[in-house]
């Protein structure tokens, strides 16, 4: 049986990109991304539920995102779900599930235009993938 593992969200920047590079050299930049989930009660009343999401890009797009993304900005993102593990200094073991972004599209006003997306820049390869899921929280998030 076939599976899917697909994101698609549309929410605001809740924290500034930050750009690191791995040991061997690969750019990666992780940020947040904060969406809601907005029904009515049963008596009618308008509702909402924030929900809080982990964002990590590599390479070329890792590099887009740090020079073109800011806290409080429209984002649309497509990636897929990535969990990854690693012992705490105090032997926990820790879980922290991502989206590892493929596809941004930034909305809302610009100086130069009002919608740009990134769609030519390569995703994250199976080894960059590996290399994330070894790293400590502290190297990467």
């Amino acid at each position: 049986m076939k599976s899917v593992n697909k994101v698609t969200l549309l929410g605001n920047v809740t924290r500034d990109p930050e750009l690191k590079n791995t040991n061997n050299g690969q750019s990666v930049c992780t940020f947040g991304l904060a969406t809601n989930r907005v029904w009515r009660d049963g008596t009618g009343d308008k509702q909402s539920l924030p929900e809080y999401h982990n964002l990590v890009s590599w390479g070329g797009l890792a590099e887009f995102c740090a020079e073109n993304i800011k806290k409080g900005k429209p984002l649309y993102i497509e990636g897929y779900l990535k969990t990854r593990s690693w012992d705490s200094p105090e032997g926990t073991k820790i879980f922290r599930t991502e989206v590892v972004l493929e596809n941004i599209v930034l909305l809302g006003p610009r100086e130069d235009a009002a919608i740009r997306s990134v769609d030519e820049v390569p995703a994250a390869d199976t080894a960059v993938a590996a290399e994330l899921e070894e790293m400590p929280l502290e190297e990467v998030a």
